[in-house]
């Protein structure tokens, strides 16, 4: 699924994020940093994303974790909340699904911590709380630390005086403890506050951690003001302490709201031709995240009624391979809402509703995620802006018609020629093309190990001529308008010659050579006819191929390494036929490995459970024709 990435492809780094910066909002909300094949780095919250995410783009770091992260940021994702309360939330949810690498302290942590109020004693405890929820009562979380929940609780303690002691120590006391003496306990344990008003504290304590924080703090105050009118001070003074105390988490907390169990919030932003379609995705009453999505649209998009048409048909594509809710709140009333609510009822075999609320919870719900849709959007087209500079330097650059739609980046890897594996990665105006990149297991054994030129060849004759049969069988494949190839004239005439056989015409092949011992900004690139030439060496085009002919370095390199990987771990045992995954494990059970198997006797091999006079021969036979 696409990313909201919010920066041109050829930036990386702190390069990458200061360009951001430029466009983020003086507010708060989440970040993620994104590294290859999109890989989440680090989430972050910020009261203010332009001042937080600015201090990356600055260069000055306090350890190398942090400078390691920035240098593998390839692109960052962005979500806009209310408040800085809702970005600590929604921070927590992200970290606990995505598990990003360089959240240390988080990540290390089982489970995250929440704040429990127990229900299993006459006098409810409030405490922190890791783990599975075995102990009968109200859990609050997660939070991002256990710093986090006792300065929360210290400030529940001196708001609504509940009990923070054991049972043990309840039941053992004679007197009122420390707590008490500092405000921070109403003392059940000696009876000082009767049942019923401990209670009142209880359910007070409850309303305020599930975000009704208005209406507890406006009776406090209603008591506060009736004390003070009796003249009854020292009650008075308590009470404003205790109001004092929740200024620091008096915020409500609506990023995961209290009336949806679980749904899904669509919302629909349109503006100069293209379209961002923005999904929150609500489960056990939590935000469990958010992507972005840029359906292609054909003409220019104004007013609701083309954005209902979107959302529409985005629907029915969406929910083709996805899990289906029994809630789907959308911001425009799209015109199959009926249909596509029994077909996904169907589908997923309970009542799926489609609703587009008007007022309350649920409305504003879907209005942060058009807000998000709307910013995301604004990215994406400033995104599309700078691409579209850089490949209209590309096409200055190699003299092309016109800028380049489809560009294919050509690589191989190998260990002095073993497990030799050409690599193609796609990018165009919409950055890279993942999903079209393709990897060619090099088959040929006529080739002499390292012939990196044969390599080529035989990844480029495979490319094309499929490219062509299709194209003779009445087909549209991609075809790309430029080729680029990792090396130099060597290879770029062994490019050329595999498309000459082929007769395929109209695509310009790029050779680009690293530069003397390998320094980026010292490629030079060859083009068929003409002297290799250079770039100046801080030219964004130039940044931008080196990007492309890094992916390319990159993809071959791990495609690469799989197969290695799979090479090692392969067993001879699992050529021989008849020999299966139970029979292998008693043969290297019996003899502890495959060499052992090999010297083994046919009268040993026939011992071992599960292999037949027949099957033991035919084993023995195997090894001595290797």
């Amino acid at each position: 699924m696409p990313a909201d990435l919010a920066s041109p492809p050829a930036l990386q780094g702190a390069a990458l994020i200061k360009d951001q910066v430029r466009r983020l909002p003086d507010a708060p909300g989440v970040y993620r940093m994104l590294g290859d094949d999109g890989e989440v780095l680090y989430v972050g919250k910020a009261r203010s994303l332009k001042k937080r995410v600015g201090q990356y783009a600055q260069g000055r770091f306090h350890t190398q974790r942090v400078a390691h992260m920035v240098h593998l940021t390839r692109a960052m994702e962005f979500v806009s909340t209310k408040t800085e309360t809702e970005a600590l939330l929604l921070e927590i949810n992200l970290i606990k699904q995505l598990k990003p690498r360089f959240n240390v302290q988080m990540r290390d942590d089982k489970s995250f911590p929440e704040i429990l109020i127990r229900r299993d004693h006459s006098a409810p405890q409030i405490r922190k709380h890791r783990g599975a929820h075995t102990i009968p009562g109200d859990y609050f979380g997660p939070f991002a630390s256990a710093w986090a929940v006792n300065r929360t609780v210290n400030s529940l303690q001196k708001a609504f005086l509940l009990r923070s002691c054991s049972d043990s120590v309840f039941e053992t006391r004679t007197r009122p403890c420390m707590l008490h003496q500092i405000k921070r306990c109403s003392a059940p344990c000696v009876n000082l506050v009767t049942p019923e008003e401990y209670s009142a504290l209880v359910e007070q304590a409850h309303d305020f951690l599930r975000g009704r924080s208005r209406a507890v703090m406006k009776a406090l105050s209603d008591e506060m003001t009736a004390a003070s009118e009796d003249l009854e001070f020292e009650r008075a003074a308590r009470l404003r302490d205790r109001i004092r105390a929740l200024s620091s988490v008096s915020q409500e907390q609506s990023i995961n709201p209290q009336s949806l169990e679980e749904a899904d919030v669509f919302a629909v932003a349109c503006e100069g031709g293209q379209a961002c379609v923005q999904v929150f995705f609500f489960r056990a009453g939590q935000n469990w995240g958010n992507r972005a999505y840029f359906p292609k649209v054909a003409n220019t998009i104004e007013g609701d009624d083309e954005a209902a048409g979107i959302l529409d048909a985005f629907l029915g594509q969406f929910y083709d391979s996805q899990a289906i809710p029994r809630l789907i709140l959308i911001s425009h009333e799209v015109a199959n809402r009926e249909l596509l609510a029994e077909a996904f009822s169907l589908k997923a075999g309970h009542k799926v509703e489609i609703a587009r609320p008007q007022r309350g919870e649920k409305a504003d719900l879907v209005a942060h995620a058009q807000t998000n849709a709307r910013e995301a959007l604004g990215r994406k087209m400033a995104e599309s802006s700078a691409q579209g500079r850089l490949l209209a330097g590309v096409c200055e650059a190699f003299g092309l018609e016109a800028p380049p739609e489809r560009i294919e980046v050509y690589d191989n890897s190998h260990i002095m020629g073993t497990n030799a594996v050409g690599g193609m990665i796609v990018a165009g105006p919409d950055g890279f093309q993942k999903n079209q990149y393709r990897k060619f297991n090099i088959k040929s054994t006529e080739l002499t190990p390292g012939d990196d030129y044969g390599m080529m060849r035989e990844v480029l004759r495979r490319r094309f001529a499929r490219l062509v049969k299709e194209e003779d069988a009445g087909e549209a494949p991609p075809r790309p308008d430029l080729v680029l190839v990792d090396g130099g004239k060597g290879q770029l005439d062994a490019a050329l010659e595999v498309i000459a056989d082929l007769g395929v015409e109209d695509v310009v092949f790029v050779g680009v050579a690293k530069g003397p011992d390998r320094d980026a900004g010292l490629e030079r690139f060859f083009l068929p006819g003409k002297p290799p030439f250079m770039l100046e060496p801080k030219d964004p085009v130039l940044y931008y191929l080196q990007r492309l002919r890094d992916e390319a370095h990159r993809f071959a390199i791990g495609s690469h390494r799989v197969r290695r990987k799979v090479e090692m771990t392969r067993n001879p045992l699992d050529e021989i036929e008849g020999v299966g995954p139970g029979r292998k494990r008693a043969l290297l059970h019996a003899f502890g490995s495959a060499r052992g198997v090999s010297r083994a006797a046919v009268a040993d091999l026939a011992k071992v459970e599960g292999v037949s006079d027949a099957l033991a021969q035919r084993i023995f036979d195997f090894f001595r024709k290797s």
